[in-house]
């Protein structure tokens, strides 16, 4: 089993940056790729991005491309996500999650087999 916790959510206004970390326990040698996702209210789960457990490969969702960045620690067992130039539409409860099978760019969106609660992200116009 994996557990997973995020921190780093908040209140920022449009334009700002905020960091959001995940932290990953239990069965690390299980992960082959980390993702993000979001849900505002009354929509649907959407993919942020993703990144193998190498670190090498990330693949993002266009309404985030260049702005959003992933990276992870190989020492500190985190994965992070850089969010820059927020607007209000990036409100959202944001997640992380873990898969046992590294993602392609065609896979990098689903069947993820762990999820963190989440953490909240609001921005202000």
């Amino acid at each position: 089993q994996v557990h997973l916790v995020e921190s780093g959510g908040g209140l920022v206004q449009a334009g700002g940056s905020l960091r959001l970390s995940c932290a990953a326990s239990g069965s690390i040698f299980s992960i082959n790729a980390m993702g993000w996702f979001r849900q505002a209210p009354g929509k649907e789960r959407e993919f942020v991005g993703g990144i193998n457990w190498s670190g090498i490969n990330t693949y993002y969702a266009d309404s985030v491309k260049g702005r959003f960045t992933i990276s992870r620690s190989n020492v500190a067992n985190m994965v992070y996500l850089q969010m820059n130039s927020l607007k209000p539409e990036d409100t959202a409860v944001y997640s992380c999650a873990a898969k046992r099978v590294p993602i392609t760019a065609t896979s990098a969106s689903v069947r993820y087999d762990y999820w963190g609660q989440g953490t909240q992200v609001t921005v202000s116009s």
